[in-house]
């Protein structure tokens, strides 16, 4: 054997010894994370809290003939049940104020209103609402309440339980904001996901019918399974999600340091997200350089196919609309025989928790147009053409579905992502080009953004 041979065959040797490892060490880190996230709270009661709230806020603005539609028979009653459902441990001081406010008992309303509160602000608050309290809960004065303004539902709960008119309670700028919102978020995912479904039916019948456009060809990268596990479980879990942040986080302490909340949170983020994505970037240069001397096909070996840019564009909203009723069937599915499980991801939270424009844009950049072009460069650019040619369309669209899922970290979520997974690989081997799965993982990622934002 010549000495170039034993060479290669070393290296070989060496390139699955580091992937059995890093295969071990990624399958350790997503069970640990997995069954961390059992543990984190989830956002859905959080989300149907303030859905509840807003719709409280808007009904006087909603016309009498669809005023239950969007905000049920009852609106008072429902938003004081989901509260008492909140543990005693986890109920905030607002909370507390809101359901002493909601509770139409007037022996058990004082006993609420004065527990104990620690917040400062809300202090004030309740000392306001037990100074407009007499003995026989009718209003002493409303003026005492004018500082309750800033928190409308508040004001307009308190305003009530001291006897004052509703004229006098409702701010009719606020109640019509909050209507708007209301219809928004409910009318926008009920008008996708019809649209949605006739446009399954549509393709269902160019199925039975044979009428289908075919697929183009996808030329994969000249890797082995070998590579891409070295690039997905070593580039992006082992380095990328381990090792990288133990780097990232001392130098986003100290480039944080002095600014204020939420803003400090979303640079972490933004940093946090970076800095993870250079291992896999590094090692998939280098996994290029091997095969330079190839001749490279037309559009390049991700075929990212930017132009035409509105075809890209109709293409990835085709496939978001094709993919939203069945992620939304199996959501609905896991609530209604298993629950909420929980492990929602923790950006979510941030965006529910913060009303700082720079913020946002900081969480909006995050979210919206580097997770996509990332994860879209990883598991539909690199992943799934070389699963596609070495185990088969179906199965490589499957296991990079799986892969793309189980990498979030969210047991939660690990369902929808995987559907999700699947529409954003049939649209990439549909489509013969990566960029529709950027702008349809963008769209995706952006509505939720926006409807976290209209119900936060």
């Amino acid at each position: 054997m010549s000495q170039f041979n034993m060479r290669k065959q070393a290296i070989s040797q060496w390139k699955v010894l580091v992937a059995v490892l890093s295969l071990f060490l990624t399958v350790l880190i997503w069970q640990k994370g997995l069954q961390e996230s059992f543990d984190r709270p989830s956002v859905s009661p959080r989300i149907s809290l303030n859905q509840h709230e807003i719709a409280l806020l808007a009904q006087p603005a909603l016309p009498v003939n669809v005023e239950t539609v969007f905000v049920g028979t009852s609106p008072k009653n429902t938003l004081k049940e989901l509260l008492m459902e909140i543990p005693i441990n986890n109920i905030s001081d607002r909370e507390k104020l809101l359901l002493a406010l909601l509770d139409d008992s007037k022996d058990i309303r004082p006993s609420l209103v004065a527990a104990s509160i620690k917040d400062n602000e809300f202090q004030l608050i309740r000392e306001q609402i037990l100074e407009s309290l007499d003995e026989n809960g009718v209003a002493s004065s409303l003026s005492s309440l004018a500082s309750l303004k800033r928190d409308p539902l508040i004001y307009a709960l308190s305003c009530g339980a001291v006897g004052g008119r509703s004229g006098d309670c409702v701010d009719n700028r606020v109640s019509q904001s909050m209507a708007l919102r209301l219809v928004a978020s409910q009318l926008i995912p009920i008008f996708a996901t019809f649209l949605g479904i006739s446009l399954c039916l549509r393709q269902g019948w160019l199925l039975v019918r044979k009428r289908n456009r075919i697929w183009p060809t996808i030329t994969p990268l000249p890797l082995s399974i070998i590579d891409m596990v070295l690039l997905v479980a070593g580039g992006f879990v082992v380095l990328g999600e381990v090792i990288t942040p133990l780097v990232a986080i001392p130098i986003s302490q100290v480039l944080t340091n002095g600014i204020a909340s939420p803003i400090k949170e979303s640079v972490n983020v933004l940093i946090g997200y970076s800095s993870m994505t250079v291992p896999p970037l590094i090692i998939f240069r280098q996994q290029l350089k091997v095969v330079s001397s190839l001749q490279m096909p037309l559009g390049g070996w991700i075929q990212w196919g930017l132009k035409p840019l509105n075809e890209s564009f109709l293409q990835a909203l085709h496939g978001w609309l094709l993919v939203l009723p069945f992620v939304l069937l199996i959501s609905w599915l896991m609530t209604s025989l298993i629950g909420d499980p929980g492990g929602s991801n923790p950006l979510l939270e941030l965006v529910l928790g913060s009303n700082n424009f720079f913020a946002l844009g900081i969480l909006f950049l995050t979210t919206v147009v580097l997770a996509p072009l990332f994860e879209e460069f990883i598991f539909r650019g690199a992943l799934l053409p070389v699963l596609v040619q070495k185990q088969g369309r179906v199965l490589g669209v499957l296991i990079s579905a799986l892969v793309f899922a189980l990498a979030h970290l969210s047991i939660g979520e690990l369902p929808p992502l995987i559907v999700l997974g699947v529409g954003l690989a049939l649209l990439r081997l549909s489509s013969g080009r990566l960029f529709p799965c950027v702008v349809m993982h963008s769209l995706w990622n952006g509505i939720t953004f926006v409807n976290l934002l209209l119900l936060a």
